[in-house]
């Protein structure tokens, strides 16, 4: 009798355990980024169009790129519609945090920093901080540390991570920010500072046209820097289907999907012509 019983009430704690569980997975969704994505038809992407060739506009003032090109994929494969939202970089953020958009998509480093304040998906492309100088330094600097010299004047772009590196590696360089990169980087090619520290991507395809015969380019990465879609905190259900929407694009070796992605705006560059 008594082994009946306590079966019994082993049953009954599993069921009601089960179905508290059950509970907690369907409030959890309720309250979850994707179901409010899917429940609005809309995909709110936050970035700011300033980061070539992840986001930028061109000459007819819409925002094109290689994140963009991604956001509209992942909008298509969830059946809504995308509405892209620029913003500032200072403040990007602290706008998914308040909810002024769905997901960050914007070049962004996955740091621990960032990681503190909010979540990351699995990186879709690994990116580093390299040198762009002038070319009169060709004969004297091969690498960072003969750039950390007195009198050398160092630029980057505010807020991102090529700050945070070119304080790392520069003690003595004099380090100037800018707002922009293209400010930055035009700093360099005026002569009005020697070397310009930034994401790889870009300096490849500045290399390519304004730097091109000009600047000199110390190609090896000082750093490494995956890039992520950032989310919200708390939200397994959208961060499980990034995850498996990353990997989806990234091995379905029949469509090529992120293979030409890659080539469009990290090796071919035409689309150059439609922003300068």
């Amino acid at each position: 009798m008594k082994n009946y019983l306590s079966k019994s009430l082993l049953a009954l704690l599993v069921i009601f355990l089960s179905t508290n569980l059950l509970a907690n997975d369907i409030d959890l969704w309720k309250k979850s980024t994707l179901n409010s994505i899917i429940s609005k038809g809309e995909l709110r992407v936050g970035m700011e169009p300033g980061y070539m060739p992840f986001e930028m506009k061109d000459k007819k003032g819409r925002i094109i790129g290689y994140d963009v090109d991604m956001a509209k994929k992942m909008a298509k494969e969830m059946g809504v519609k995308l509405k892209l939202v620029p913003t500032s970089w200072d403040g990007i953020i602290a706008g998914l945090i308040t909810n002024k958009f769905d997901i960050i998509m914007s070049g962004m480093t996955i740091t621990q920093a960032r990681n503190l304040k909010i979540n990351f998906a699995n990186p879709y492309i690994v990116v580093g901080q390299t040198i762009m100088m002038k070319k009169s330094l060709a004969s004297k600097v091969k690498t960072a540390k003969d750039l950390d010299k007195k009198g050398y004047i160092v630029v980057t772009k505010l807020g991102v991570t090529g700050e945070v590196a070119t304080r790392k590696f520069f003690k003595k360089a004099k380090i100037l920010t800018f707002e922009t990169e293209a400010d930055g980087a035009a700093e360099v090619l005026s002569g009005r500072a020697d070397a310009f520290v930034y994401d790889q991507p870009y300096n490849v395809l500045f290399m390519t046209n304004k730097g091109k015969g000009k600047l000199i380019h110390l190609d090896t990465p000082l750093t490494y820097e995956p890039l992520g879609w950032a989310i919200r905190k708390g939200d397994p259900d959208f961060l499980n289907w990034l995850n498996n929407f990353l990997r989806q694009m990234e091995e379905d070796k029949v469509v090529n999907f992120s293979d030409n992605l890659y080539k469009k705006w990290l090796v071919d560059t035409k689309w150059l012509k439609r922003v300068q």
